[in-house]
């Protein structure tokens, strides 16, 4: 699989598995922009810490489906889950646009979660196993980046979907997630053209079926080219197994590589903190200390997914040239101390709604190539058989310890009115992602251009 051309093949893989970040883009930007219309009387009703509480259940529904989705994805296999989590993901959001209240939104949201947990881990591995050694870090994080593209459109969106001459008060925020939930359908369909990874196929004593995978790969891309395909090099003898005990599981990422575990913990933790707390208050911060109008929120975070989008974009390549540990220590790094310097100057008011935006948009240039580098490292760094397991546990304990509190504080500070306990909020974040920078540059693994196997050998390796 490494020694393959780039073809319309690995383009279909990552459209059809990464167009889910698009839609979840979409999704979660409709909710941070139609936050302050939740507030409304004529809607819901809802408090700022209600709207922060909500970020949470949907955080909240994303842990337990990493957690459970990530071992089934192993189990039994990386497509069988990615069209399920799916599935999971577009019913939560359908009955989203149905909420009645406060507790039912919570519970469509934490399903939603669900969904979208599970796809993380599943998508994730996936991709990295399907696409070539030498492109892997750049299309990782332009895959994971792609959220911000189904940001950016929901944000335009929302600027119509508030606009009461168009919809009611009660309608306009309801089709938004009808919209989401009937493009997840559609992309169902496209998925049925993704194969089961073959080197899941291998490992699980499924050699026939993988390598037959692999021919069928192996001859779209030779009539795409038009010549022969290079000799592959190099053999790995492994013993397959049908599953693999949650002892070997543990052994291997609290074992032997608990040191890749520790570092990818402390990336998962500072990146889901920082978004988490910035992203679902935007609207807050932007109709609270800025005085901006609800139904205007949106046009302000289109340049902010812009930014978001332009990172792995522009930075992507840069991670499988100049090399993974020097380009995470950098962008973890450098959106840690523009953030501290921009809070800064939000608390002392020197920023306006504009330059507050365009900060946050430099910011998270960085950041947002950061953040899907996590997801990198995290997919990178262990043996195929606890892949998908490793991208969910330390996603999931990360998010749980970052993201779901982040929300639901901010959500209370933004409340109260005082600038300075915010940012205390921001300094800590700044804190946390200088310090998992640090870390990447000193414990980080070199994986640019390295079969997967090479990085490490399968659990089922023969030794």
């Amino acid at each position: 699989m490494d020694r393959l051309p780039w073809s319309r093949f690995h383009l279909l893989v990552v459209v059809a598995l990464g167009v889910t970040w698009v839609l979840d883009g979409l999704e979660v930007t409709i909710v941070g922009a139609l936050a302050p219309r939740l507030q409304d009387k004529d809607t819901l009703g809802l408090g700022e810490a209600d709207i922060g509480a909500l970020a949470s259940a949907y955080l909240a529904g994303a842990v337990a489906g990493a957690l459970g989705f990530g071992w089934l994805t192993d189990r039994l296999g990386r497509r069988l889950i990615f069209f399920t989590t799916l599935l999971v993901y577009c019913a939560g959001v359908l009955c989203s646009a149905f909420a009645w209240d406060f507790w039912s939104l919570a519970l469509f949201r934490l399903i939603t979660g669900l969904g979208i947990g599970g796809e993380y881990a599943a998508i994730n591995s996936a991709i990295d196993e399907l696409i070539p050694a030498r492109l892997r870090g750049r299309v990782a994080l332009i895959v994971n980046g792609s959220f911000w593209a189904g940001a950016g459109v929901g944000a335009i969106a929302t600027v119509a979907l508030l606009d009461t001459d168009l919809f009611a008060a009660d309608l306009g925020w309801r089709l938004g997630f009808a919209v989401g939930a009937a493009l997840g359908l559609l992309i169902l369909f496209t998925r049925r053209y993704v194969p089961e990874s073959p080197r899941w196929l291998a490992c699980h004593d499924r050699i026939p079926e993988g390598e037959a995978v692999t021919a069928e790969i192996e001859r779209t891309v030779e009539a795409e080219i038009g010549r022969p395909l290079p000799k592959a090099v190099g053999t790995l003898k492994i013993h397959p197994a049908k599953s693999f005990g949650f002892r070997l599981i543990f052994a291997s990422m609290l074992g032997e590589h608990r040191g890749r575990s520790a570092l990818v913990l402390v990336l998962m933790i500072a990146q889901a903190f920082l978004y988490n707390a910035i992203f679902f208050t935007y609207g807050l911060v932007l109709t609270r200390f800025y005085s901006v109008e609800a139904g205007h929120v949106g046009l302000y975070l289109v340049p902010f997914a812009i930014g978001n989008v332009l990172g792995p974009i522009v930075l992507g390549p840069l991670f499988d040239t100049v090399g993974r540990r020097k380009m995470i220590f950098l962008t973890y790094s450098v959106s840690g101390a523009l953030l501290l310097l921009t809070g800064l100057l939000f608390a002392q008011g020197a920023l306006t709604a504009a330059t507050q935006t365009a900060a946050w948009c430099v910011i998270f240039f960085f950041a947002s190539a950061a953040a899907s580098s996590a997801y990198l490292t995290a997919s990178e760094a262990f043996p195929l058989e606890v892949r998908a397991l490793a991208i969910a546990a330390f996603y999931a304990i990360g998010t749980a310890l970052g993201g779901v509190v982040a929300p639901f504080v901010f959500g209370a500070l933004i409340g109260a009115g005082d600038v300075w306990p915010i940012f205390g909020g921001y300094a800590f974040a700044a804190a946390l992602m200088i310090t998992a920078g640090v870390a990447a540059l000193l414990f980080g693994v070199d994986a640019e251009g390295r079969s997967l196997e090479e990085i490490a050998a399968p659990l089922s390796k023969a030794v």
